[in-house]
């Protein structure tokens, strides 16, 4: 087991700093919008977000689909189908890529409208909304190599890369935003070019012919697309839940509390984003070891890695909430230049109340994460759907208009609590099945 707990925490702690690494090219995006352009900025940048969670969710699932269908294909010996993987999820990639761009090129006024932008931000949203959407190539494409070289045995390599691009983006945020003055769109152009900076990096992994995938042009077929989408849709429905979350709870708020509302919830949204990062890190740093163990038959790998990581999720989430009650006022001063009053109340409350939720989302996100790695795609979709959409939504809706601000915080540690409460009634049912680790 020694073996095991060394390999896991290689695997994990790397994930971990990759993660967070990734999650700050927004959190850079937040900090120097909200100190360079107020208020207005960062609410604008709070509607815009959702949809790079919609770009990123799309290339999560594509890539950790092809890179766990990858790692069980050749863990039983089947090297064609593995490689083959790797240009399924290429081709489906730009596929999506290719929407993408079409969206921000002919239709970012329209989709900033429809986020909920009013005359006083909309400019401000669509620029940030054009440029993340024609990066959405760079974006998927980055996503797709980090996992397969993740799952391909070098994830130092996958976490240098995510590093190198979120420390590339905050250089080139201050560059575009200060001394050249590019406002909005400084901030969403830097952004984009942080993962041309990882794909670089990544590319040692080939040109030094590490890789043990290749391409294998094949036509793709709508059972392999279904496959790939199904091993991965647990990430996508993680990345997606915060952008329809985002949509639907700046609707709401913008009736409670208007811009100063949205501005504040993006402090809090931004905030959680690197918390949930944490959680991915995890997910992701054991789906390989779990896949792989998976394919070989290892039931007692299999699960011993699922605990591993939900118990890593729960100590990690519970150290977070101490953090962040007790440098509340601290955190949301960094994204409070104008000194607004209304907003540093708002943000206060909602980190208080919004976080209690990370005692459980780690496990629930390890959960979901792990169904989809030994290939339950039924199950990881619906504990993914419940906790990242259908509850969260319900929730959001009736406690606030119920309890108005505190109840739209208090949604999420509800909706998780009852996901939490969900797989430990169900998860018990089956404990010899293979795919159940409890």
């Amino acid at each position: 087991m020694n073996g095991l707990k060394r390999e896991y925490f290689k695997y994990i702690s790397l994930n971990i700093m990759g993660m967070l690494g990734l999650s700050c090219y927004i959190l850079a995006d937040t900090y120097f919008v909200s100190n360079r352009m107020g208020t207005n900025g960062l609410a604008a940048l709070n509607l815009a977000i959702a949809v790079y969670s919609l770009i990123h969710g799309t290339g999560l699932m594509i890539g950790i689909g092809g890179a766990t269908r990858y790692t069980i294909s050749r863990s039983q010996g089947k090297t064609r189908r593995a490689s083959e993987a790797f240009w399924d999820s290429l081709v489906l990639g730009m596929a999506a890529a290719a929407f993408f761009m079409a969206a921000g090129v002919f239709g970012a006024e329209f989709f900033a409208k429809l986020l909920g932008a009013n005359e006083e931000i909309l400019p401000l949203t669509a620029v940030y909304l054009r440029t993340i959407l024609c990066f959405s190539p760079c974006f998927i494409l980055n996503n797709i190599v980090l996992a397969f070289v993740r799952n391909d045995g070098s994830p130092r390599l996958s976490m240098t890369g995510m590093i190198c691009g979120s420390l590339g983006n905050i250089v080139l945020d201050y560059i575009f935003m200060y001394p050249l003055g590019w406002g909005m769109f400084g901030a969403a152009f830097a952004t984009g070019l942080a993962p041309v900076i990882s794909l670089s990096i990544l590319s040692t992994f080939f040109i030094k012919k590490r890789n043990h995938f290749h391409l294998i042009i094949h036509r793709v077929r709508f059972g392999t697309v279904r496959d790939l989408c199904g091993l991965g849709n647990s990430a996508f429905i993680n990345e997606v839940s915060s952008a329809v979350v985002l949509i639907v709870f700046n609707l709401l708020i913008l009736r409670i509390s208007g811009n100063v509302g949205v501005a504040a919830y993006g402090v809090v949204a931004n905030l959680a984003l690197v918390a949930v990062a944490v959680f991915t890190g995890t997910a992701q740093g054991s789906q390989p070891l779990i896949s792989k163990s998976y394919g070989k038959g290892e039931k007692i790998q299999v699960r011993a890695f699922y605990r591993y990581a939900a118990a890593t999720a729960f100590v990690l989430g519970a150290f977070m909430i101490l953090v962040v009650y007790m440098n509340t006022s601290n955190f949301v001063e960094v994204f409070n230049s104008e000194q607004d009053e209304k907003l540093a109340v708002l943000a206060s409350e909602g980190l208080r109340f919004y976080f209690l939720g990370f005692f459980f989302a780690g496990i629930n996100i390890v959960t979901a994460a792990y169904l989809g790695a030994v290939e339950n795609a039924r199950a990881a979709f619906f504990v993914a759907a419940f906790r990242g959409t259908l509850g969260i939504l319900i929730f959001a809706v009736v406690l606030g208009l119920c309890f108005g601000m505190k109840g739209i915080w208090l949604s999420y540690p509800v909706t998780e609590g009852v996901t939490f409460l969900g797989i430990l009634t169900v998860g018990r049912g089956n404990f010899q099945r293979i795919d159940n680790p409890f």
